[in-house]
């Protein structure tokens, strides 16, 4: 055969370009190898990473409970108003009794000012509960709530956060009422750790009178109700006791009710502890003659009781 006729050489087979994820993969393995020199080539630390915490169900109840606690403290910074219109009631009854009242009012063995504070203090607890109410019923209406329950989140978180809210506004208020007492002329006449206990007792009862108030918010269809549904139970717990007035001055019906109110045995526990009591004789009624146990007593049933409710509602709500 001429070699004209023969065989031509097979032409060189060029390699196949690359494909975009190739090649892309090819340059991410580079960057890597290039930034992290203590690796072999094609080696990666994604097989070396350290497994990822395990949360327990209480870490998780802490933390989401934590998580909208601060969501509502960053509410009371935002609107200063909240914390303003918290104090003025109980600053304004202060000098309304003290100044205007008190030289009509008779105590026995006790300046009035003295036997007034103690209730102006219980008054104020038991009033910054309902922010508690109003809150979630403003919630409800706002869509909050629903936009809470597409998070993965504990249920209670909620309503713990909103709790511990006005734990920490009623702290403030109190703060502040002190102070307001000092300027009058109100005086401790305890030890610091009886003081310090009054202040802890004054605290635990207004964080379990909230839960109340926050099934009570719920309860009701809108947040223009609450001011009147709470106002028919504050009223008579705080007027129809011994924070402003001795109950023995009342007539029978009302004396009963104020002798066995919890209110009146939060006030008579923390005059107590305060030692504002004065000479005055103590009813022979066993709440007055154990006011501080009275009142734990009745702190662990409305956590015992209302606790649970409140849960209950706000998961049938959320249901919805």
């Amino acid at each position: 055969m001429s070699p004209r006729h023969s065989a031509a050489p097979p032409e060189p087979t060029m390699p196949e370009p690359a494909t975009t994820a190739q090649a892309t993969t090819a340059q991410a393995t580079l960057m890597q190898t290039r930034s992290e020199p203590n690796l072999a080539r094609g080696e990666s630390r994604v097989g070396t990473l350290p497994p990822l915490p395990t949360w327990n169900p209480l870490s998780l109840w802490y933390s989401d409970g934590w998580t909208v606690t601060k969501r509502n403290l960053i509410k009371i910074k935002r609107s200063p108003d909240m914390l303003v219109f918290a104090v003025i009631q109980p600053i304004m009854f202060v000098l309304l009794f003290s100044q205007v009242y008190g030289g009509a009012i008779a105590v026995q063995g006790s300046d009035y000012t003295q036997f007034l504070m103690a209730g102006i203090f219980a008054q104020t607890v038991v009033f910054g509960a309902t922010f508690s109410g109003a809150a979630m019923a403003l919630d409800l209406k706002e869509g909050i709530i629903d936009r809470f329950r597409s998070l993965p989140m504990n249920a209670s978180a909620v309503l713990i956060g909103r709790t511990n809210g006005d734990l920490v506004l009623n702290t403030i208020s109190m703060i502040i009422m002190m102070a307001t007492g000092l300027a009058v002329g109100w005086r401790v006449n305890t030890s610091p750790p009886e003081f310090l206990a009054g202040v802890a007792l004054l605290l635990l009862f207004g964080y379990a009178f909230s839960w109340v108030m926050a099934l009570l918010g719920m309860s009701v269809k809108s947040p223009e109700v609450i001011n009147n549904a709470s106002f028919l139970i504050l009223f008579p717990l705080t007027f129809v006791s011994n924070a402003f007035v001795p109950s023995e001055t009342l007539p029978t019906a009302l004396r009963v009710f104020a002798e066995w109110n919890p209110v009146s045995s939060l006030v008579q526990a923390v005059r107590q502890l305060f030692g504002n009591l004065g000479t005055a004789p103590v009813p022979d009624i066993w709440t007055m003659q154990n006011p501080i146990l009275t009142v734990l007593i009745g702190i662990a049933v409305m956590l015992l009781v209302f606790v649970p409710l409140c849960i209950r509602k706000f998961a049938s709500i959320s249901s919805r």
